[in-house]
């Protein structure tokens, strides 16, 4: 029976969870295991990854294929280093003195990463103050120049009602003018028509007057 050593996913819908498993190699995934060797869980920050690493050395002893995720798993946890030493017949001692440099690396490695994701967040961060500080700048200019806008605004009203009042006293003053002309020109209108029709009267009398004593004249002579 040919054994793998793969994940079995355990969790809820994009909560992952898994288990390092040995499992017969024509088992669906997550389907019979013969063993339990470990955890990973992904969701961590760092990641967690627990293994019994005598379990794991000794099923890959016994020829157990790993899958490439369980791989690099082991090798982040030094199994397959000490997988390798035990093939190559390196004394125990001499191997744990090899597996104890290899941590003193990893954790040399460890710091050095968590150094420079120090400083990749300072600089992310710094680029935040500044902006922080110049809207701050702003704010106090904006506050500086408040006063002066509202004292230019309320001169400006000032000025547009003193030119509304001078307008409207303009428009006054000139309907009043216009008023007073067409005033004058229908009374010298009116007087025209008037002095038109007195004269018309004494030239109607005037006629009369002709033409009575024209009758009188002919009656006489008759």
């Amino acid at each position: 029976m040919a054994v793998k050593l793969r994940l079995r996913r355990l969790g809820r819908k994009k909560r992952p969870f898994y288990r390092i498993v040995a499992a017969d190699s024509r088992s669906p995934r997550d389907g019979r295991f013969i063993e339990e060797i470990g955890y990973y869980n992904p969701l961590t920050e760092p990641t967690t990854i627990e293994v019994k690493q005598e379990r794991a050395l000794y099923w890959l002893s016994q020829g157990a294929i790993p899958s490439s995720t369980v791989k690099s798993l082991f090798r982040k946890k030094g199994i397959n280093l000490r997988h390798d030493l035990m093939k190559r017949g390196v004394p125990e001692d001499q191997a744990e003195e090899e597996f104890q440099k290899w941590e003193a690396l990893q954790e040399e490695r460890r710091k050095r990463l968590e150094a420079q994701k120090i400083a990749e967040k300072a600089a992310k961060a710094k680029p935040e103050k500044e902006r922080v500080k110049k809207a701050e700048k702003t704010a106090e200019k904006a506050e500086k120049v408040a006063p002066v806008a509202a004292e230019v605004v309320a001169d400006s009203i000032e000025t547009t009602e003193s030119a509304e009042v001078i307008e409207t006293t303009e428009t006054a003053e000139k309907t009043e003018a216009a008023d007073a002309v067409e005033t004058a020109e229908s009374t010298e209108t009116a007087e025209v028509t008037e002095s038109a029709e007195t004269t018309e009267a004494t030239e109607s009398t005037e006629t009369e007057e002709a033409s009575d004593a024209k009758n009188e004249t002919e009656q006489s002579e008759a």
